[in-house]
């Protein structure tokens, strides 16, 4: 039966095409108050690994089966998503904008963890894949996500001065 894999990755899909005007907008409102993009040159980096994750996906889900386990996991992690970005609201975006005299955001998930956004990602990567069986594609990509992280964590930390 391929209509789940078609749903659940239609939902995936729909979601990353609304949140990313959404970030655009948030990243055109922070560098018109006065902030700056940290580190573009590895952003490239981060579109490519998601967007052929989800092609990926699209090539290799439909007509599998659906693992509900791996599913309700997956859907956890998308409440972790919401939380995460109504937390930031306004400030959240896809790339590092660092907006001078702005303190940093240290309410919801970010109590717990530095990076929870980050954490959300690594397990989309994981987890999607595994909803349909498909363990090889969850490691390569998870492997290919953990490296663009860490560019981008490093350099996100150090705009924030950590």
């Amino acid at each position: 039966m391929i209509w789940p894999a078609i749903a659940i990755l239609g939902f995936v899909t729909l979601q990353r095409l609304v949140e990313l005007p959404i970030a655009a907008a948030n990243t055109r409102r922070l560098l018109a108050g006065g902030g700056h993009e940290v580190a573009p040159g590895h952003y490239p980096l981060i579109v490519a690994v998601h967007a052929a994750w989800l092609l990926n996906l699209w090539w290799m889900a439909p007509g599998r089966p659906v693992h509900l386990p791996f599913l309700a996991l997956f859907a956890l992690i998308e409440l972790g998503r919401i939380w995460v970005l109504r937390t930031l609201g306004p400030r959240w975006t896809t790339r590092i904008i660092v907006v001078p005299g702005e303190k940093l955001v240290a309410k919801g998930p970010y109590r717990f963890v530095d990076h929870p956004n980050y954490l959300i990602v690594i397990g989309e990567i994981a987890v999607l894949p595994l909803v349909f069986g498909l363990w090889r594609v969850a490691l390569i990509f998870s492997l290919l996500n953990l490296a663009a992280l860490a560019i981008r964590i490093r350099a996100e930390n150090r705009a924030l001065g950590r």
